[in-house]
C-alpha cells in the first residue's frame, strides 16, 4: 500500500550535494557502493537465519536538480518496495518510501541517502506496524457503531429482574411495566428509531415529583452550561413538569447539536461496554421510571436520572467530547485500565463538580437528579479535593450512600486536558481514533493508518489556511 505524502516541520538533513558535471562519476560510485551493500547483506544473510523485519517507511525531499529523483530512485530498484513521488510548490520533490524489510537493510538505504543525494528533509517511520497475532490478547471491541448491537444487551443488574430489596419488588404491575421497557430496549437494533412509549399517569406524576424539586435548586446548584441546556430541551423535547420526553425527540435533538445519540438499555452494562458506546458518541438510555413509592429515590438509574442528569450536558460540545474521550481510552484496554477509566467517569460525569464565578456548581449527573446528595454535595460539609485522575481512579465509587468525596475541576476542558494524558498511560499496542464520517474507529497501529490520518489533517489545514486567506483579504479591502 502507497502511503500519501506530509511535509516535516523540523529542520532540513542534507546529504553531499550532486555537481552536474561529475554525473556519470557519482553514478558509478553510487552503483558501487550500492552492490558494495548487496553483497554484505548476501554474507550476513549466510550467519542469520532469521533477520529482523517488519513495516516501515522513509519520507524524503529532493532539492529540484537535474537527475536527482531518477537516482534516489535507483536505489530502491531492486527492492520491494511501493514507491510514491510527488512534486511540490516550491520545486522540490516529496518521496514517500513503504517498505517491508529488515533494520539492516533499510540502515544501508539510509546511509545511501544521505550519502548521494542533496535532501531537503529526511524522515525515518521506524516503527514496525503490528502484526495481527499482537492483537490476540486485546479484549474485543467494537469496530463501528453497528457493532454496538453485540453488546448493549449484555445487562448485568436489574433490567426486567429486580433485586428483593428494591422498591418495586413486590408490586406484579410495575414488574410487569418493567418487562415491557426491557423488551423494547433488547429488541432494538442500530439505525431503528426508538420506539414511543405512551407512560402511565403514574409515571408522569412521579417524574413530575422528581422534575419539580429539582427545578428549585437548579439555579443555585447546577453549572451554567447545565442552565444553559435546559431551557432548550424544554423548547425542542417536551422536558415539562406534566410530559415524560421521547427518547427518539432527545437524541434527534443532541445529534444536531453534539453528534451524541441515545440508544435504549434494558438497566446496567458492565464498565467496558457503557464506556464502548461513549467512543462511538452513543448514550445508553434506560426509558423507564422509578417505584412511585419513593419519588426521590431509586436504587438504579432510571429515566429521571438519564434525562435530567445526563442529557442537559451531552447537548454541550465541551462535555461531549470529554465524554467520548474517555469511551475511546477504554477501546481495547486491560480490564484493570478500563476501571479505572469508568472510576474516573464515575467521579466526572455522575458526581463532579466545578467553580464558576467563585461558587461550587455541580455537573455530574448523579447529583443533579439527586435532590439529597445535590445539597450535601454543596453544603460545604463534603470532603472535596482537585480532579486528579491518578488519585481519582483509586477512589471507591459508592452506589447507596453519599460519596466519601468529590472531585473538584476547573472546567470541562481542564478534565479534558488531564484525563488526555492519563489515557496516555495506559498499555495498548494502538491508539484508535473516531471516523464520525464512517461512524467506525480506525485502529492506529501502522504507519499506513497513522499517514491517512495526517493527510486528513494536511486537509484540514489547508481549509483554515484558505479561510485565514480570505479573512485576511476581506479586510484589506
Amino acid at each position: 500500500m502507497n502511503f500519501d505524502m506530509y511535509s516535516k516541520t523540523g529542520g532540513p538533513r542534507r546529504g553531499r550535494s550532486f555537481d552536474s558535471v561529475n554525473t556519470c562519476y557519482e553514478d558509478k560510485q553510487l552503483n558501487y557502493e550500492m552492490n558494495k551493500a548487496n553483497f554484505s547483506k548476501i554474507e550476513e544473510n549466510k550467519k542469520l537465519t532469521s533477520p529482523r523485519k517488519g513495516h516501515a517507511a522513509i519520507l524524503f525531499s529532493l532539492k529540484n536538480e537535474v537527475g536527482g529523483l531518477v537516482k534516489a530512485l535507483k536505489l530502491f530498484q531492486e527492492s520491494h518496495y511501493n514507491i510514491e513521488a510527488r512534486k511540490r510548490r516550491n520545486s522540490e520533490f516529496e518521496v514517500f518510501v513503504d517498505c517491508d524489510s529488515d533494520h539492516q537493510q533499510l540502515r544501508d538505504v539510509i546511509q545511501l541517502l544521505q550519502k548521494h543525494m542533496n535532501l531537503a528533509d529526511m524522515d525515518l517511520k521506524d516503527n514496525f506496524s503490528l502484526p495481527d497475532d499482537d492483537m490476540d490478547g486485546v479484549p474485543w471491541f467494537p469496530k463501528k457503531i453497528s457493532d454496538l448491537d453485540q453488546c448493549s444487551n449484555r445487562v448485568l443488574m436489574y433490567g426486567s429482574d429486580l433485586d428483593a430489596d428494591h422498591p418495586g419488588f413486590k408490586d406484579n404491575v410495575y414488574r410487569k411495566r418493567r418487562k415491557y421497557f426491557a423488551d423494547l430496549a433488547m429488541g432494538y437494533k442500530h439505525g431503528e428509531s426508538i420506539p414511543h412509549v405512551d407512560f402511565t399517569a403514574e409515571e408522569v406524576q412521579t417524574w413530575g415529583v422528581v422534575y419539580r424539586e429539582l427545578n428549585k435548586l437548579y439555579p443555585t446548584h447546577a453549572c451554567r452550561e447545565y442552565l444553559k441546556n435546559l431551557p432548550l430541551l424544554s423548547q425542542h423535547c417536551g422536558y415539562r413538569e406534566d410530559n415524560i420526553p421521547q427518547l427518539e425527540d432527545v437524541s434527534r435533538f443532541l445529534r444536531e447539536r453534539t453528534g451524541f445519540t441515545i440508544r435504549p438499555v434494558a438497566g446496567y452494562l458492565s464498565p467496558r461496554d457503557f464506556l464502548a458506546g461513549l467512543a462511538f458518541r452513543v448514550f445508553h438510555c434506560t426509558q423507564y421510571v422509578r417505584h412511585r413509592s419513593d419519588p426521590l429515590y431509586t436504587p438504579e438509574p432510571d429515566t429521571c436520572h438519564e434525562l435530567l442528569g445526563h442529557v442537559p450536558l451531552l447537548a454541550e460540545p465541551s462535555f461531549a467530547q470529554f465524554s467520548q474521550e474517555l469511551g475511546l481510552a477504554s477501546l481495547g484496554a486491560s480490564d484493570d485500565s478500563v476501571q479505572k477509566l469508568a472510576t474516573c467517569y464515575f467521579f466526572t460525569v455522575e458526581f463532579g463538580l466545578c467553580k464558576q464565578e467563585g461558587r461550587l456548581r455541580a455537573y455530574g449527573a448523579g447529583l443533579l437528579s439527586s435532590i439529597s446528595e445535590l445539597k450535601h454535595a454543596l453544603s460545604g460539609k463534603a470532603n472535596i479535593l482537585p480532579f486528579d485522575p491518578d488519585v481519582t481512579c483509586k477512589q471507591e465509587c459508592l452506589i447507596t450512600t453519599f460519596q466519601d468525596v468529590y472531585f473538584l475541576s476547573g472546567s470541562f476542558e481542564e478534565a479534558k486536558v488531564k484525563m488526555r494524558e492519563f489515557a496516555k498511560t495506559i498499555k495498548r499496542p494502538f491508539t484508535v481514533r473516531y471516523n464520525p464520517y464512517t461512524q467506525s474507529v480506525d485502529v492506529l497501529k501502522d504507519m499506513p493508518s497513522i499517514n491517512s490520518v495526517v493527510e486528513e489533517l494536511r486537509h484540514e489545514l489547508d481549509i483554515v489556511g484558505d479561510a485565514l486567506q480570505r479573512l485576511n483579504q476581506h479586510m484589506a479591502v
